[in-house]
């Protein structure tokens, strides 16, 4: 196999698989976590080409956008790579990377685990925080018609699967859902280094949001 033509063939995939894809969940991002991931993975072992496919397929269809269906994705993954005659182990290790990345709020233990799974998974929460994660919630919140803040509605740090997954809350409130819950909940030492100066910007955002929002600035 030529992993160099695989990795092109992939990236041709995502892209034309994405083109129509919201802002925060574009090809864009996949590129961003896909760089992330080498990045942090020079410090870890891994199998490369593991993280390299899981990278650039791990949002390949966001249950978000196909009603709440996690199926999607695992199964367009599992038809490309078996095209592009991949090792069935890898494959598998692809699989499950895409169907036990994803937050889903926080409480839910994840099934399984990996080297790999903790690259990537790290990769993608360091672009859910920061300036970049920040641009990628209000965009989403946009995307679906929602308050950015509303004082009277609080955050919900409890919620099930399902009730993260149909929340309709105004966009500050995930920051304290998720965003600011990512720092604490990084796998690996390069993660968690840039994520501590991420969360830090955020903590400076969201001052600073709210001494413009009570007309003190």
């Amino acid at each position: 196999m030529n992993t160099e033509k695989l990795i092109l063939e992939t990236i041709d995939f995502v892209k034309h698989q994405l083109e129509h894809a919201e802002g925060g969940h574009d090809w864009f991002h996949i590129q961003r976590v896909y760089n992330n991931s080498i990045l942090i993975a020079k410090s870890e072992s891994v199998n490369t080409l593991v993280v390299s496919l899981g990278a650039l397929l791990h949002d390949i269809a966001d249950s978000k956008f196909h009603d709440g269906d996690e199926t999607v994705g695992p199964k367009l993954a599992r038809e490309f790579l078996f095209k592009q005659d991949v090792d069935s182990v890898d494959i598998e290790h692809v699989i499950k990377i895409i169907e036990n990345i994803s937050f889903k709020g926080g409480n839910n233990l994840q099934e399984f685990h990996s080297v790999e799974l903790d690259v990537i998974q790290d990769a993608d929460r360091l672009d859910a925080i920061g300036a970049i994660g920040i641009a990628r919630c209000f965009n989403y919140g946009g995307y679906k018609n929602r308050k950015l803040f509303d004082p009277s509605i609080a955050p919900k740090m409890d919620m099930t699967k399902a009730q993260y997954k149909s929340s309709t809350a105004p966009t500050i409130n995930h920051f304290y859902e998720k965003l600011l819950l990512l720092k604490d909940r990084m796998n690996t030492k390069t993660g968690r280094r840039i994520a501590e100066k991420r969360h830090q910007f955020m903590e400076l955002y969201l001052d600073q949001f709210y001494a413009e929002w009570d007309g003190k600035k």
